[in-house]
This record gives structure tokens, C-alpha cells and sequence, in this order.
């Protein structure tokens, strides 16, 4: 027991002297960035999948009849 609480009292002190917190707009500027970046990837991905979707549905339109 005397391990673990010497963990909780090393990650407790590494946790308030040792780490470095980012500020509220860091924070806000990070979470622009991730949003903006998830909706660009969204896009492309939709836009993949229109483009397939369509590519696939010409290729079988010519081997239906």
C-alpha cells in the first residue's frame, strides 16, 4: 500500500508543479482547429462516398441489360 500511495502523491505533485496547462484561449483555438478539421474530413469522406456511389452505380447500369 505504501507503493500506490507514493504513485498518487508523485502523479498528485507532477500533475500541480510539473505540468504545463494551456490557457482558455489555447484551449479555444484547439477546439476551433479539431472541429474545423473533423468537417473538412467529413467532406471528403461524403464526397468519396458520392463519387463511388455514383462510379459503382454507372458500372452496373452496364452490365444490367
Amino acid at each position: 500500500m505504501n507503493k500506490f500511495s507514493a504513485y498518487i502523491r508523485d502523479s498528485y505533485k507532477e500533475l500541480i508543479e510539473k505540468v504545463t496547462w494551456p490557457t482558455w484561449a489555447q484551449l479555444q483555438q484547439s477546439t476551433m482547429i479539431v472541429i474545423g478539421a473533423t468537417l473538412f474530413i467529413t467532406a471528403m469522406v461524403a464526397l468519396m462516398d458520392f463519387v463511388a456511389n455514383g462510379s459503382l452505380k454507372f458500372i452496373y447500369s452496364l452490365f444490367k441489360g
